[in-house]
């Protein structure tokens, strides 16, 4: 599965890196490019409106990927986490929302995406658990450490309350999600080796409860 995970890893950077000024090449937030934290409730940073935009859309491509891997293997994890992954999209909605940001989500169809580097991602981790149902585990192991990679660097630059309390919520579902996915790789007999996460940081999150 190591040349799965590579390709899928080399695409999600150049994802992340591509996203907007506020990302740095090589597929890490960048923190020097913030250097003010609007405290104000009725303004965001350029940094804050754009991290929202881009887990709003994140956060969809979990669920879209889910879903369709559910309809392929009929794996309950799948629809289940699913339906978690559409809470956390709807909360961020919420967010967007309140601070009066344009939704990049414009239609709730499957597999569509305002950023077309979201839909390469889609249409690729698709095609990879579409292989066998060890791919498929393979798949959501990897979305949800990517999730984890990007709130945690991203919680190192925000400040906005509400935003911190909402990605800290996200970051927790995150972790139980990759907790079930090892569960169900281990039960198959399958090895799987982090990407996007050290492996410290894996151990420590599949220890945890």
């Amino acid at each position: 599965m190591k040349h799965i995970i590579l390709k899928t890893t080399v695409l999600s950077l150049a994802l992340l890196a591509g996203n907007s000024a506020a990302y740095a090449a090589g597929g890490k937030w960048n923190q020097s490019s913030q250097t003010t934290t609007t405290e104000t409730v009725s303004q965001l940073t350029t940094f804050e409106t754009t991290s929202l935009q881009y887990m709003r859309e994140e956060e969809k491509l979990a669920r879209d990927v889910y879903l369709s891997l559910y309809n392929r293997w009929g794996v309950p994890i799948f629809n289940n986490i699913a339906s978690s992954e559409q809470t956390h999209t709807d909360t961020i909605a919420g967010l967007l929302e309140k601070y009066n940001i344009e939704d990049p989500v414009t239609s709730d169809e499957i597999g569509a995406f305002t950023n077309p580097a979201f839909t390469e991602l889609f249409n690729l981790l698709v095609e990879t658990g579409s292989q066998s149902y060890e791919a498929a585990l393979m798949v959501g192991a990897e979305i949800e450490e990517l999730d984890i990679a990007d709130i945690s660097e991203q919680l190192n630059v925000i400040k906005k309350r509400d935003i911190t309390q909402v990605y800290g919520n996200l970051l927790e579902g995150s972790a139980n999600h990759l907790r079930s996915f090892y569960d169900l790789i281990v039960q198959g007999g399958f090895e799987y080796t982090p990407s996007h996460i050290s492996q410290e940081e894996f151990d420590d999150i599949i220890a945890g409860e």
